[in-house]
């Protein structure tokens, strides 16, 4: 057949391959001695020469290459005109099999001589590509079809080719690392084989039509889903022949004839990347395969796409289209947290924390098509973006130029984004090579959307899995669970957390709801949530922790601590003053809110705070240091102790607690796929802002923390701490993420004076403390050396990167990386942790025996706080309806919060997304203690009933 053997077929790939790399050296030598005007002349020339060269390497090779050649002949965005006009050619046909050959098949194929199935038969084929060629014919029963017929031995040929293409990426991997194609190569091996089953493609065939509604083109049909294109009908098929439905159109490439029927070039590939829009979000089954040749234009007004070709179609997980969904958006809208979150649901993991340069990759992938004419200038600006990023890596790695040519950012690129990525490429290259200019983000958003929306309006009502499937711990827990499906109904929760301990035990620990409005994944025990003012509580007990150490005293004036302090009159401003909200600083940094992005600079706002100036004396009033009060406390914690804020927090409560992974003030690079995005409860903030305008001034709050501020702020707070520089910032008034778990315990700790509780209940999973935590990212090579090579040292790229991952600032300019390994020293699974953390057990975190008189500020330490004032030493107290004091937490914008009864031995935690100003937590918290019989915090009383007093919005339990 003319095929010759293997060795043969790479020695021709290879000669031409050298032939034209020669060709090329020399061209450029000779440019060198050209005048300018000349050049482009010499450069057009030795492209047309070499892209005859291997249109005919693909020719004479056929099989595996021809596919090759059709995708590169899409993409007119950057390629040379000369090779698009040359390769284009494979997109009609190829030299025919001989017409005996394909008799030979169908009759054995379909059991019957020719003339008992066909009136007619076409000799000539309408075209012959890799895998087949197809004539038309028609049917005993007089219909029109179209006959696809398998080349002979095409499956062994197609087999060798794609050996010898995984052979030849292998080795360009080792070759130059940042040109890593075994993703792609690895998944064409396993998606290729599949074109070579006719059944298969016909079986896609109905699915796509069926999926895309081509048989129900009623005029009703006005979803804003709908796509109008038309797919054959299958009328038989067997392994290697397919009958279809013949229809007549257009080429896309004929583009004289396209003009003489007045197709608009513009709506037809409009339509076609709506389908696939379609395909991909909407049905996770889509062609891979939408080369030109693969389509045609129907002649008949209203002009529609004919989608032909179905061998090579990939199938989605839902959890792998929702996160491609997700992908999708998180570039439309500039989201970075949403965008690595997308990364980890669908498997493709980075050696290195670019979120820029991610965020850069991402939006070139989706941005809009151009025209082949400016096909020079996108390659040009795709070079330079990828030089910058390189350069980006290389200053942060500290990199010669040979090691990050060498350096492959990308650990893991999943197979099912293979497919996908391949796709985006071949319309971009479609919409290119017809001369329109496409916006991805505009046409395909609307499918995108669809996913998620469709997915989060499950609620409880029609989704069994709403509530997390865990054990239940107690009988308060399944009534809990029961109470929650109810607020769930009413639209109250989009996602929660609530854990509870009694006793130092386990009562509670349930998950329900989704992660966010275009999150459709489950909340679950280890998921972590922004809890805003709950992290003043933990901020407090950092300060606590080292007054307990000996590290500083309650009454020590901050600015012995603090040098720089002591400027504009806060000389006189104790530690205490500061925990209980007593300094005078309450609006210091308040102009902050015209620049929320300097919250995420956090030696900005330590030096802003130093030289702030107090209103008030200290000690006079307490006022809410709403903002204020994480800086202050941060810059004491950091300069008492001698280190960053959270090696402090670690130290004091995450490792000794066994919280690792769950509770954090600032995240780092690698939880982005556990976190719970914002959003905002408008029927509880529309109350709030209707009732504070009606209430005036709340004694307790400063002036720029009022009614109305405040519903600015909240309105404000979804976007600005979904951001990731904010999520990422240290912010120890208002930016802690945590789950309920990690949060509960903290507080189980706190009202036993310390104790630390018993291990986490082992039916809650993943277990409480099972995460590294500060993830890193994975080290190894990625490609595999030829034998006799040697590997070179990687430990450089390790030890530069190991010694940023306590550097991180909130300017986000770190690098970090991790190996994914459960053998490893630093994950809390390995024998080596276990060892470490049996030896350094720690069985109380505070040894002072009256700290809770210090974090209440009774009794030895009630000279040290305003009377009768809501806060004690960093804590808002809690009091029965007499006024008896019986426990301490506090609570976050939002409705988050921690509390404990010490009396009782009783703590709580509530997380979640839907921001309100505390009704839902609050009947929660009514509800809890209601049926464990507990006395009831005043706070929480007005929240007995179903539609509690609205008048109780007015004291929204932030403070």
């Amino acid at each position: 057949m003319g095929w010759g053997n293997i060795y043969a077929r790479r020695l021709k790939v290879f000669s031409v391959a050298l032939i034209i790399y020669l060709d090329y050296k020399a061209v450029q030598k000779r440019e060198k001695w050209t005048k300018k005007s000349k050049r482009p002349d010499l450069w057009e020339k030795a492209h047309e020469r070499n892209a005859k060269r291997v249109l005919s390497l693909i020719i004479a090779l056929e099989g595996l290459w021809v596919k090759l050649g059709q995708y590169l002949s899409t993409r007119a965005d950057v390629l040379p005109g000369a090779y698009i006009l040359c390769l284009r050619q494979l997109q009609d046909s190829l030299p025919p099999r001989s017409l005996h050959e394909v008799c030979q098949t169908i009759q054995k194929e379909l059991g019957k001589p020719m003339d008992d199935l066909f009136t007619d038969f076409v000799q000539t084929p309408l075209a012959t590509a890799s895998i087949a060629q197809v004539h038309r014919a028609t049917l005993i029963n007089g219909k029109e079809v179209v006959v696809k017929v398998q080349h002979l031995g095409i499956k062994e040929i197609i087999l060798e080719d794609l050996k010898n293409a995984k052979s030849i990426v292998d080795w360009i991997a080792w070759a130059e690392p940042q040109y890593d194609f075994n993703p792609m190569i690895d998944e064409w091996c396993k998606e290729a084989p599949k074109e070579l089953d006719f059944n298969t493609e016909a079986e896609n065939t109905r699915t796509v039509s069926r999926n895309l509604g081509c048989k129900n083109k009623g005029e009703d049909n006005k979803s804003a889903y709908a796509v109008d294109v038309l797919i054959p009908d299958v009328i038989q098929s067997t392994e290697t022949v397919l009958v279809l439905e013949y229809m007549d159109g257009i080429r896309l490439n004929d583009t004289e004839s396209l003009e003489a029927f007045g197709v608009n070039n513009q709506k037809i590939v409009e339509e076609i990347t709506r389908a696939y829009a379609h395909q991909i979000y909407v049905d996770g089954f889509f062609n891979g395969d939408p080369h030109p040749g693969n389509f045609l234009v129907s002649k008949e007004p209203p002009h529609r796409p004919i989608l032909l070709d179905f061998g090579l179609t990939k199938k989605l997980s839902s959890s792998v289209k929702q996160a491609l969904a997700k992908m999708f958006l998180a570039s439309a809208e500039g989201d970075h947290v949403a965008l690595l979150s997308a990364f980890s649901e669908m498997g493709l993991k980075l050696r290195l924390d670019l979120p820029e340069q991610a965020m850069d990759v991402t939006s070139v992938f989706f941005r809009n098509s151009t025209p082949a004419s400016e096909a020079h200038e996108t390659v040009k600006n795709l070079a330079e973006q990828r030089s910058k990023n390189m350069k980006i890596i290389q200053e942060k790695m500290k990199l010669n130029q040979k090691e990050v040519k060498r350096f492959n950012p990308v650990d893991a690129f999943p197979g099912d984004i293979v497919i996908f990525t391949r796709v985006l490429n071949l319309l971009r290259g479609l919409s290119s090579s017809m001369n329109v200019r496409i916006v991805y983000m505009d046409i395909m958003r609307p499918f995108a959307e669809s996913v998620l929306k469709e997915n989060n309006n499950k609620g409880p009502e029609i989704n069994a899995q709403w509530i997390h499937e865990t054990p239940v711990h107690s009988d308060v827990e399944a009534k809990l669970r029961q109470f929650l499906i109810e607020l769930g109904k009413d639209d109250k929760i989009l996602g929660m957390q609530v854990c509870a301990y009694k006793d130092g035990k386990v009562i509670i620990d349930t998950a329900a709801g989704v992660l966010g409005k275009y999150d459709p994944r489950p909340v679950q025990p280890d998921s972590l949530f922004p809890v805003f003012s709950v992290t003043k509580g933990i901020t407090a007990g950092m300060l606590h922790w080292l007054v307990d150490n000996g590290k500083l005293k309650l009454e020590d004036n901050v600015a012995n601590i603090w040098p720089e302090f002591s400027s504009n009159g806060k000389h006189l401003i104790k530690v205490h003053h500061v925990l209980n909200h007593t300094s005078g600083l309450h609006n210091a940094l308040a102009d902050i809110r015209e620049d929320f992005l300097l919250l995420a600079d956090w030696d900005e706002c330590l030096k802003r705070m130093a030289m702030a100036a107090p209103e008030t004396e200290p000690g006079q009033s307490q006022l809410y240091h709403y903002l204020s009060f994480g800086w202050l406390c941060g810059g004491i914690i950091e300069h008492a102790s001698g280190k960053k804020f959270q090696e402090v927090l670690e130290e004091a409560f995450i490792h000794p607690l066994n919280i690792e992974g769950e509770l954090y003030i600032g995240i780092p690079p690698g939880v982005e796929s556990r976190l719970a995005a914002l959003t905002l409860d408008t029927d509880d903030l529309s109350k709030f802002s209707e009732l504070s305008a009606r209430s005036g001034i709340t004694s307790t709050l400063p002036s720029t923390f009022q009614g109305s501020s405040i519903s600015q702020l909240a309105t404000a707070m979804p976007a600005l701490f979904n951001m990731l520089n904010i999520r990422r910032a240290i912010i120890p008034a208002a930016n802690g993420h945590c789950s309920a778990r990690a949060l509960a315990r903290y507080y189980a700790a706190l009202a036993d004076g310390g104790a630390v509780p018993p291990p986490h209940s082992c039916l809650s999973k993943p277990p409480l403390g099972s995460y590294p935590h500060m993830p890193k990212f994975p080290s190894k090579e990625s490609s595999k050396k030829p034998k006799g090579r040697k590997n070179k040292d990687n430990s450089k790229y390790s030890k530069e990167l190991r010694d940023n991952i306590h550097n991180r600032n909130a300017s986000n300019d770190s690098v970090t990386m991790l190996i994914h390994d459960d053998n490893n020293p630093g994950s809390p699974d390995s024998p080596e942790a276990d060892s470490t953390r049996n030896n350094n057990l720690v069985s109380k975190i505070f040894c002072n025996p009256r700290i809770h008189d210090a974090f209440l500020g009774v009794g030895d330490y009630e000279n040290l706080v305003l009377p009768n004032g809501p806060f004690g030493l960093g804590f808002k107290r809690s009091k029965t309806k007499d006024g008896s004091l019986i426990g301490f937490g506090h609570s976050g914008m939002g409705g988050s919060t921690g509390f404990c009864d010490m009396n009782n031995r009783f703590s709580i935690a509530v997380t979640l997304n839907k921001m309100s100003f505390g009704t839902t937590t609050g009947r929660i918290l009514h509800f809890v203690s209601s049926e464990l019989n507990l006395p009831m915090p005043e706070e929480y009383q007005r929240f007995g009933e179903k539609e509690p007093d609205t008048n109780g919005l007015v004291s929204p339990l932030i403070n």
